[in-house]
């Protein structure tokens, strides 16, 4: 099958005109390979212009009894139609034979959310007295401070920080820039690791702008900050999951929670969508609660 070259121009398209992150490109060219063995194990031989539903809604059904998650049953199936809808667009076919995929509801999953006391007793259960404790504080602060990814966290440059303006500059998905305001207490963390720890050790070659280095002078990376993060949560008596993506998770829900535009949040997280934003807009059942107490006019005969 010449599927090949019609591959390559799709990863071209992902990199150039999506700008796309190198992780959903690769999970996009994944999931049309899946497609391309399915139609090889079942001697199904035929292009990309020649493929139709039925052929797409066999290797769905496969999928599905496959087991595999409504999740990544959605994203296989968005990754199909993206495929043959650049087709589309390069008139290498008419008409997508995938328009018609339906992709399964999914349930929005609320994400785990700290309390201000839960990070307050992890950033407290970080050893100061260590040189390594300084670093850590630091990037906890920066993590939960300016709502970063953990991808984002270990890639900040000594040169994104304005201390002056009180910005930090972050390069996201796709390579997108955005400046995110760092509050005094991430900023004073950031100055005390830089001046006293980081100042001290000798960067590998490569790594001389990295503001966050191991004590060798190596990169960290993302497996290491969730250890980190694992055994603080552990020392502070936390029985939740905990990930670096959730004090991301907890950023943005404390914002919104008091008050903060939604569109706001938006831009810090650096989010393309409002939609992947509105998933924290879930308040705390209790915060809920008295607020519907304090001024539902049922509830409250003060407010009529």
């Amino acid at each position: 099958m010449l599927w090949n070259n019609f591959i390559k121009g799709f990863n071209a398209y992902l990199i150039l005109e999506k700008s796309m992150s190198k992780n959903s490109i690769e999970s996009y060219l994944r999931d049309i390979n899946k497609l391309i063995s399915y139609l090889e194990m079942n001697e199904i031989s035929v292009s990309p212009g020649d493929i139709e539903m039925k052929h797409l809604l066999g290797f769905i059904q496969y999928q599905n009894k496959s087991g595999i998650a409504p999740s990544s049953q959605a994203r296989i199936i968005s990754g199909i139609k993206a495929f043959f809808k650049y087709l589309v667009m390069e008139n290498i076919i008419n008409d997508s034979p995938a328009l018609l995929l339906e992709t399964p509801r999914l349930g929005r999953k609320l994400p785990d959310v700290l309390s201000l006391e839960e990070i307050d007793r992890i950033f407290k259960a970080i050893d100061l007295s260590l040189p390594e404790g300084q670093r850590n504080l630091a990037m906890l602060e920066t993590l939960y401070g300016c709502g970063l990814r953990v991808s984002e966290l270990i890639n900040v440059h000594l040169s994104d920080i304005y201390e002056g303006e009180g910005f930090i500059r972050i390069i996201g998905k796709g390579d997108k820039e955005r400046l995110v305001p760092i509050g005094n207490e991430a900023l004073k963390a950031i100055k005390l690791y830089r001046d006293q720890i980081r100042n001290h050790i000798a960067p590998k070659h490569g790594q001389e702008d990295i503001l966050f280095l191991k004590g060798n002078g190596s990169h960290l990376t993302r497996q290491w900050v969730f250890l980190i993060i694992k055994a603080l949560v552990e020392k502070a008596g936390i029985h939740k999951t905990i990930s670096p993506h959730t004090f991301r998770h907890s950023f943005a829900t404390h914002l919104i929670e008091r008050g903060a535009d939604l569109r706001a949040v938006q831009e810090m997280l650096g989010h393309e969508s409002i939609t992947t934003t509105e998933i924290y807009t879930h308040l705390d059942r209790e915060f809920l609660r008295e607020n519907i107490l304090s001024f539902h006019p049922l509830y409250n005969k003060q407010s009529r």
